[in-house]
């Protein structure tokens, strides 16, 4: 099974359970030991969990976890991927601004530092944080990729 449209329900779900609580991605990603990203690409379809966070996650959120468990558990594997191209959402658009301005200037430093390869994004965290500035607070993303060099034969 992949993350397929069928599926939407459950993370429906998990994102009203969520907001039923009150709990932030951050409150969440403490009290099941993950990151707030990792919970939020969780709950959107995009990361995997074990059958063990997806207990805990139920139980925080004080779901139904019978069919959740199962359709969503060790038989379940992500559909990752943006949507529909260009992005229409006006955050997402942006990051993908960002990438088409910014993409080859990024990786020519990228290549100039490390050498030829890319950053992964299996083996990566990612991090948001709020940084006050006085024309505005700043939204800062941080990507932390493990470099892969690329094979010569």
């Amino acid at each position: 099974m992949s993350g397929s449209p069928q599926l939407a329900s459950h993370f429906a779900t998990l994102l009203e359970a969520k907001a039923k609580k009150g709990l932030t991605f951050e409150q969440i990603g403490q009290a099941i030991g993950k990151d707030e990203v990792w919970v939020a690409a969780l709950m959107y379809g995009q990361a995997k969990a074990t059958n063990e966070e997806l207990e805990k996650l139920v139980n925080l959120l004080d779901i139904q976890s019978t069919s959740l468990t199962a359709d969503l558990g060790d038989n379940w594997w992500p559909n990752r991927g943006l949507g529909p191209m260009p992005p229409t959402d006006p955050v997402i658009y942006r990051l993908y601004e960002a990438v088409l301005v910014y993409g080859e200037p990024l990786k020519a430093v990228i290549h100039e530092k490390f050498g030829d390869g890319i950053m992964s994004m299996i083996d990566c965290t990612v991090r948001v944080e709020r940084k006050p500035h006085p024309k505005g607070d700043r939204v800062v993303l941080t990507f932390d990729g493990k470099f892969l060099q690329y094979a010569t034969w």
